[in-house]
């Protein structure tokens, strides 16, 4: 019998990946994306980056994959991009410690920090606006600040997503843990869509070519 909250096709779909780990590395790129958040409150401001995460997953044909990996406590899907393999992952550990399971995923897979994307919200920012920001402080972010320890370096590129700063400071809690309003959630699909364009464009030129990764 399966584990507690974990199906049969789960159980299929995480021994595919552990399968996919351990045979010999294929000659195409391979990147993690991983979408920060905290599990749980998946309509979150705070979470948008795993919003962004479905996103992508659906373009890539992959919605129905998602499967629960305990080694690096998240959830997993895996996806083709042409030659390149992405691994999609959104964490389930809270989102001050994501890091962790990012860590643990990029050692499964044998990524260097380089080859790990981060998509997160961004209070710096209007809601709608992106930007891809390569390496870098943390900026106040905790989950990349957990990313940036856990991983021992600041080099991973990140995908900031705009939720806009609250006017008053002592509401900025509760505003990046409260739900998008009904006029956001209206600008939610083609902000999504754009962040999973950008993210792909991104990551097809640095699979080509010999300066893939630059």
């Amino acid at each position: 019998m399966p584990p507690a909250g974990l199906s049969r096709a789960g159980l299929r779909l995480s021994w595919g990946m552990s399968r996919w780990v351990l045979e010999p590395r294929p000659p195409g790129k391979r990147w993690l994306v991983a979408g920060l958040g905290n599990p749980g409150l998946p309509g979150t401001r705070h979470s948008v980056g795993m919003a962004v995460l479905g996103q992508l997953a659906r373009r890539l044909g992959v919605a129905e994959s998602w499967a629960r990996d305990r080694r690096c406590a998240a959830d997993l899907a895996l996806a083709s991009l042409g030659d390149a393999q992405l691994v999609l992952l959104r964490p389930r550990r809270l989102m001050n410690v994501n890091g962790r399971s990012v860590a643990q995923a990029a050692e499964l897979f044998g990524l260097t920090a380089e080859e790990v994307y981060l998509v997160h919200d961004e209070l710096d920012k209007p809601l709608g606006k992106l930007a891809l920001k390569l390496g870098g402080s943390a900026r106040g972010h905790n989950g990349v600040r957990s990313c940036i320890s856990c991983l021992n370096s600041n080099a991973m590129p990140r995908l900031r997503v705009g939720i806009g700063r609250p006017v008053h400071p002592n509401a900025v809690q509760a505003h990046v843990l409260g739900c998008f309003s009904p006029s956001e959630q209206e600008l939610l699909p083609p902000l999504l869509e754009r962040a999973a364009d950008l993210l792909l464009d991104h990551i097809r030129q640095r699979s080509q070519g010999p300066l893939a990764g630059t």
